[in-house]
């Protein structure tokens, strides 16, 4: 089974689980209700899911001038990708992580928090951006989006239904089972619902891995930010994220804070499974072509020391440059662009 039809195959089970919920909680009638509602959720979360999430987070939008290597290696991958250039953001945020959404390529937007520009180097950042344009390419951000927002108006119906005790049963279609349905689609509901949108995000995730490493042509890049990413990531807290939970699945790596049991229901694949993947592929995947020449940054330097600096390095001494945070950009502004 392909992907695509795996992840339509649990879209239409997400949906069938809201519209359950609807009848359990109000019969006939509320499963009419329930699908009405999916239809105008879905229509919302279409037109203005990429710009709520991003207010969200309060990303900071940058470009070739605020920023100028984080936004060259977006739109030279994006080159690469074939797809139109993205806008661009920047999330203050310690915790290393990014993320893309929009309803399709032509309104795509691509997002990294200032500890991933920190603390990765230059190509682990090529790698990770080049996972978050194969979102793009695939469509994900749409579908995660909807995944989301019918997960998450499960959960509330189900407890609405439970705060009311359903509907009774009468000739109007009301709920069949009374203060049991009502009892069953709070427990079981958010539950099956969290475990259908755990299985959307994890394919999704892998098939982004794997076309990501195509996209920029090193798939070692996207291995060593991902191992990086989860060492940083469990002591670092994701605060945005925490009172978000709903948008975690968009991350590249999960940005909650989990014990054991919510490990369980992260909507992120294992970490060390991912990276396994891509570690497999290095040997069958050629250099970067196409402007990406040499393999590497600097002479030939492939993993610049981390040392708390920009991946860039520190400006030269007496300049005006730095981690311009403030201004929008991390690179010093009197240097070039990784790739010349």
């Amino acid at each position: 089974m392909t992907s695509y039809l795996k992840t339509t195959i649990l879209l239409a089970g997400l949906t069938a689980i809201f519209m359950a919920v609807g009848f359990l909680l109000g019969g006939k009638t509320g499963l009419i209700i329930a699908f009405v509602f999916a239809l105008g959720m879905n229509l919302f979360s279409y037109w203005n899911s990429g710009d709520m999430v991003l207010s969200m987070y309060g990303a900071r939008e940058v470009d070739g001038y605020s920023a100028p290597e984080f936004h060259g290696i977006v739109a030279r991958l994006a080159e690469r990708a074939g797809l139109p250039m993205p806008r661009v953001y920047i999330i203050e945020n310690d915790q290393p992580n990014a993320f893309a959404t929009g309803r399709d390529p032509e309104h795509a937007a691509v997002a990294a928090t200032t500890g991933l520009l920190q603390r990765l180097t230059p190509e682990e950042i090529a790698g990770v951006m080049a996972h978050e344009l194969a979102h793009v390419k695939n469509r994900d951000t749409l579908i995660m989006t909807i995944t989301a927002t019918i997960a998450g108006a499960v959960s509330m119906l189900a407890n609405f239904g439970l705060f009311f005790g359903g509907s009774s049963n009468d000739e109007r279609g009301g709920n069949p089972l009374g203060m049991v349905g009502a009892i069953l689609a709070a427990i079981l509901a958010p539950i099956a619902a969290t475990l259908v949108q755990m299985a959307i995000s994890r394919t999704r995730e892998f098939e982004a891995d794997r076309i990501g490493a195509e996209i920029c042509g090193r798939p070692n890049w996207l291995a060593d930010a991902l191992t990086n990413i989860h060492n940083s990531a469990n002591h670092i807290p994701n605060y945005q994220a925490e009172a978000h939970p709903a948008t975690a699945h968009l991350f590249i790596a999960n940005p909650l804070s989990g014990a054991s049991m919510a490990s369980l229901f992260s909507t992120h694949p294992d970490m060390g499974e991912r990276v396994a993947r891509l570690r497999a592929m290095a040997p069958q995947t050629g250099s970067f072509t196409g402007g990406f020449g040499g393999g590497g940054f600097g002479g030939g330097q492939t993993t610049p020391p981390r040392d708390g600096r920009s991946p860039w390095g520190a400006p030269p001494q007496g300049g005006n440059g730095g981690n311009q945070v403030g201004q929008g950009g991390f690179m010093p502004q009197n240097r070039r662009g990784p790739w010349g």
